[in-house]
């Protein structure tokens, strides 16, 4: 009877927000993008994907469970990811015979996320970086943080970033082959770790138009989007990475908010327009840059992705004028009881504003800049290679 040993290893893997946005492939098939981007890593306290990765001759085929539900794994590129891996673990039996022949067993995969799914709060990035990192961990694969971003950028694009904590730049490479369009790290959590992220969820709703085809299309039709690449980004990506060295929230602010106009006004650009901003979105800027004017300076940044959500940064002594007022606007929401923020006045915000938020935002959540992939012992999968129910 052959070994049924089943293999196993667990991490978890942080949800990131760009700064600096990605949008826009010049490979598809590799997930190459037409320009660098910057992210903050967010604690994993507040949004996480913790994904345990097994491997037995017991097991069929590969398979992988998320949140309970079967997904696809014949896609490009979970395939990708998969063989990359594989073939890393090959050459390390190869040179070690008396290693046990993992890469050429089935692979079992399941993932929980303790966050909303699709729901434009960068699911997919941790997803792919704690799927690429758990079965790393599994290989005992000696790869580094950026040789692994490699691999799981060809998931999904912004996963690459994912596996780092603090502040994250995704170089995006020149080479056809896609080698040199890795993630590094700018800076560590801790060399900021002040810096603190309120998110405005608009709906749980999945977005119309997804990344994947809205980036192609901006790519084929949008005029702005070329200036964007070549001369907009550049710039924005010398003066992020300057802000965050040297801890300045002001230009760090200013960047943010210009960075995301400047990716929104390119969606809008498209042809046919895309929209991931909606009313309420719009209402979060409007409030941001209330309280930005009673403060008289830039205190807080809103930045938005592929969808209607705000990310608002700020700094930690500022959490009474941001998360504060906010908390006066919309207190009755879930999502302050995690943190002991009180109540501030709301005179400064314009009141239809602060009422179309009332109206739209779903919750909030509170959190701050945290670590990359931490590897755990608390599994997913029981001894017997079955999925523990949850």
């Amino acid at each position: 009877m052959a070994d049924q040993k089943v293999y196993q290893a667990s991490t978890t893997a942080p949800v990131n927000i760009a700064v600096v946005k990605y949008w826009g492939k010049r490979d598809a098939k590799l997930n190459l993008p037409t320009n660098s981007s910057v992210s903050v890593t967010l604690s994993q306290a507040d949004l996480r994907t913790h994904t345990t990765a097994a491997c037995s001759s017991s097991f069929t085929e590969d398979t992988l469970l998320l949140n309970s539900s079967s997904q696809d794994v014949s896609g490009p590129r979970t395939q990708a990811c998969f063989r990359e891996l594989r073939s890393l673990r090959a050459a390390l039996e190869e040179s070690n015979p008396s290693l046990p022949k993992l890469s050429t067993l089935p692979l079992r995969i399941v993932s929980e996320n303790n966050f909303p799914t699709a729901a434009g709060l960068a699911s997919s990035a941790a997803g792919f970086a704690a799927l690429v990192r758990a079965i790393a961990n599994l290989y005992e694969l000696p790869s580094s943080p950026t040789d692994l971003s490699r691999i799981a950028r060809q998931g999904s694009g912004s996963a690459c970033r994912s596996l780092f904590g603090g502040y994250v730049a995704w170089q995006m490479g020149w080479k056809a082959d896609g080698s040199d369009s890795v993630a590094v790290e700018i800076a560590p959590a801790s060399h900021w770790p002040t810096m603190r992220a309120l998110i405005l969820v608009v709906s749980a709703e999945k977005k119309g138009v997804s990344s994947t085809s809205g980036m192609q299309i901006t790519v084929g039709t949008s005029g702005l989007f070329q200036r964007r690449a070549e001369i907009v980004v550049p710039k924005h990506m010398a003066e992020m990475e300057k802000a965050i060295l040297e801890k300045d929230f002001q230009a760090f602010g200013k960047v943010t908010m210009m960075e995301s106009n400047s990716f929104h006004a390119t969606c809008l650009d498209t042809f046919p327009p895309i929209f991931y901003l909606n009313d309420v979105s719009r209402a979060a800027i409007r409030v941001v840059e209330d309280i930005n004017r009673e403060a008289g300076k830039i205190i807080a940044a809103y930045t938005f992705d592929a969808g209607p959500n705000a990310v608002i940064y700020y700094e930690e002594k500022d959490t009474e004028a941001v998360a504060g007022v906010l908390n006066g606007a919309l207190g009755n929401l879930d999502g302050w009881q995690s943190r002991n923020i009180k109540a501030q006045s709301t005179s400064a915000l314009d009141a239809r504003a602060v009422q179309v938020l009332k109206d739209g935002v779903a919750r909030v959540i509170l959190t701050q800049v945290g670590e990359g992939p931490i590897r755990i012992e608390e599994s997913l999968i029981a001894a017997n290679g079955e999925p523990i129910k949850k």
